[in-house]
C-alpha cells in the first residue's frame, strides 16, 4: 500500500486543480468493474480532436527553462552543462566517452557515424538523434557527416529489396549491414531534424537539399508502395546478399549475453536464424485507418510502439510536410494522444514496448504481455514534449504524473528499467537514460516535489560513459536540451 498511496495522491491533486484533465482522462478509462485489458478505443471516431495552434511553445514562442523554475539555476549554467556533453559525447575520448566518430570523405564531404557502443553497431535511431541534437545545437559539419553515412550506407537502394527507399535500422560500423529492413523511429528523426536543418540552414543541394530530403522521407513514409520479395536482400545493387551469421555478432553485450547463459545453464544463442529463403512484403510505415506509426513496416508484423508516436513532430508536418499529407498527420497527432490514454498503466503510467493498434494488449513470444522496456522509456517524453510544444491535451499531465509518482515510489536512485505495466520490476538494472527521459515529464507534470526531484536527479547526474554510454548518453543530452528550454521549434534561418 505505500507503494500505491503517492499515486493516489497526486491523482486526486490533480482532479482538484484541472478538473478538465481529470474528465478528459475520466472518458478513456476503464469503466468502473470493467478490467483494464477488456476496455479500449474501438474507432477513429471515439478520438479526441485538438485542431487549431494550442497554448504551447508554437502558439506563445516561450520554452520553460525547468531547471530555471524549479532548481533556481542561474543564466547560463544550463548550456554550459550541455555544451560539456555535446563534447564529450562527439568529440571525447574515443574508447571511454564519445559515441560520434568521423571516417573519412565521400564527394559529399565528410562521413561520421553515431555507435551504440555496447553492441558494436550503427543504427537509425542513434543516427537521427545525432542529427537532431547537432540542429539544435547549430552543429553544422556534425549534422552533414552524419546524414552523409546515413545515405550512403544506410540507404537501402537495391529494387528487388522490399523496403527500397527506407534505412536499414543497423548497420556495423564500416558500413556492412546488421539489417535490411527499416524502423520507423529512426525515419521519424530523420524527417524532423531535416525539417529543423531546412529552416536553420537553408539553400542547401544534393542530399543536403533538407526540405527536399525530409519530403522524400514523408512522402515513403505513407506512399511506399507495397512490395514483396525473397530474401537474401541487400542493401544496394551488387552487394553480397546479406545472411544473418549462425552465432552473435562479436559485442560487449553479446559476449555478457553468453556468461550470463553459461552461469544458468541456459542456451546460447537464444534463438538461431533461418538461413532459408523467406517471402517479406513491405508497405507504408503507417496504419492508414488508426493514423499510427507502424512498429515495423513488414505487413505480417501487427501492432505499434508507443514510444515511437511522436504528436509534437506531427503537427509540425502537418504544417510543413507534403502538403497531400497534412491532414493525415494532424490526425496522427490526435490518434497518438490517445493512444496514451489507453496504452499505459492505469497506476502506474507505465507504456508497453508494443500494442495492438486500438491500444488491447500485444503478447510476448511466451504468452505474457507486452512490458514496459527499453523503448519505452522514451514514451513520457513524447507526450510531455506535445504537451510543452503544443499545450492541447490535458491528459497528458496526469500520464507524467502518474509516472513519476510511481517511480519515486520505487526509488529515485534505484528503480528498474523494466516493469510489467501494473508495476512489477522485470530486471535490477538502474539506468541514467531511464531517469534521464522520465524527468522530461516535468513539462507536463504538474510542478511539485516529484518534478522537482527528478530534475535535480538529471542536473546532478554524472555524464554517462564506458559501455552502455550510447541510449543512456544520448537521452541524457536530448533530456538536457529539453527541460532546459533549448530544444525548440526551428522555423528560421540562424542569426
Amino acid at each position: 500500500m505505500a507503494k500505491v498511496r503517492p499515486i493516489l495522491t497526486a491523482a486526486i491533486a490533480l482532479i482538484a486543480v484541472d478538473p478538465a484533465a481529470a474528465a478528459q482522462l475520466a472518458a478513456s478509462a476503464p469503466p468502473p468493474g470493467t478490467a483494464d485489458s477488456g476496455y479500449r478505443e474501438q474507432g477513429p471516431g471515439q478520438i479526441a480532436r485538438f485542431p487549431g495552434n494550442g497554448t504551447g511553445a508554437f502558439q506563445t514562442r516561450r520554452y520553460r527553462d525547468l531547471f530555471a523554475e524549479q532548481l533556481g539555476t542561474r543564466p547560463g549554467e544550463a548550456e554550459a552543462k550541455v555544451e560539456a556533453a555535446f563534447q564529450q559525447f562527439f568529440h571525447g575520448d574515443g574508447q571511454e566517452e564519445r559515441v560520434y566518430f568521423e571516417t573519412g570523405a565521400n564527394a559529399n564531404g565528410p562521413l561520421a557515424y553515431i555507435t551504440d557502443w555496447a553492441n558494436n553497431d550503427a543504427r537509425t535511431e542513434g543516427m537521427s538523434y545525432g542529427m537532431m541534437i547537432a540542429v539544435q545545437l547549430g552543429h553544422k559539419r556534425e549534422f552533414d557527416a552524419l546524414w552523409n553515412w546515413s545515405k550512403t550506407y544506410m540507404l537501402i537502394t537495391d529494387p528487388k529489396n522490399p523496403s527500397v527507399g527506407y534505412f536499414a535500422w543497423s548497420m556495423a560500423t564500416d558500413g556492412s549491414p546488421r539489417s535490411t529492413g527499416a524502423a520507423p523511429d529512426g525515419e521519424e528523426y530523420y524527417a524532423m531534424a531535416l525539417l529543423f536543418a531546412a529552416r536553420r540552414w537553408p539553400g542547401g543541394h544534393g542530399i543536403y537539399d533538407y526540405q527536399a530530403q525530409a519530403d522524400t522521407i514523408l512522402r515513403g513514409m505513407r506512399h511506399h508502395p507495397v512490395l514483396t520479395g525473397t530474401s537474401p536482400f541487400r542493401i544496394h545493387p551488387g552487394d553480397a546478399p546479406f545472411v544473418e551469421p549462425d552465432a552473435p555478432w562479436p559485442s560487449l553485450n553479446n559476449r555478457a549475453g553468453a556468461a550470463d547463459a553459461a552461469k544458468a545453464g541456459t542456451p546460447w544463442p537464444p534463438y538461431h536464424p533461418s538461413h532459408r529463403p523467406r517471402t517479406v512484403t513491405v508497405g507504408p510505415m503507417v496504419d492508414e485507418p488508426h493514423a499510427m506509426v507502424r512498429f515495423v513496416a513488414e505487413t505480417n508484423v501487427d501492432g505499434t510502439d508507443a514510444s515511437y508516436h511522436l504528436p509534437a513532430f506531427y503537427e509540425l508536418w502537418a504544417r510543413w510536410g507534403p502538403v497531400e499529407d497534412r491532414a493525415f498527420w494532424a490526425r496522427a497527432a490526435d490518434a497518438s494522444r490517445n493512444l496514451f490514454s489507453v496504452v499505459t498503466g492505469p497506476r502506474t503510467g507505465l507504456a508497453p514496448d508494443r500494442s495492438h493498434f486500438d491500444g488491447s494488449t500485444m503478447l510476448t513470444r511466451d504468452g505474457k504481455p507486452d512490458p514496459f522496456g527499453y523503448d519505452s522509456w522514451r514514451t513520457v517524453g513524447n507526450w510531455s514534449v506535445d504537451y510543452a510544444w503544443w499545450g492541447k491535451d490535458a491528459r497528458e499531465r496526469i500520464l507524467s504524473d502518474r509516472v513519476q509518482a510511481f517511480l519515486v515510489g520505487q526509488g529515485l536512485d534505484r528503480f528498474a528499467d523494466r516493469y510489467t505495466l501494473d508495476g512489477e520490476p522485470l530486471s535490477t538494472r538502474h539506468s541514467p537514460g531511464m531517469l534521464a527521459a522520465a524527468a522530461v515529464g516535468g513539462f507536463a507534470a504538474t510542478p511539485g516535489a516529484n518534478s522537482k526531484a527528478f530534475l535535480r536527479a538529471l542536473w546532478d547526474m554524472k555524464l554517462p560513459t564506458g559501455e552502455q554510454r550510447y541510449f543512456d548518453g544520448m537521452l541524457y543530452l536530448m533530456s538536457m536540451l529539453h527541460c532546459s528550454g533549448q530544444f525548440r521549434i526551428i522555423d528560421r534561418p540562424a542569426p
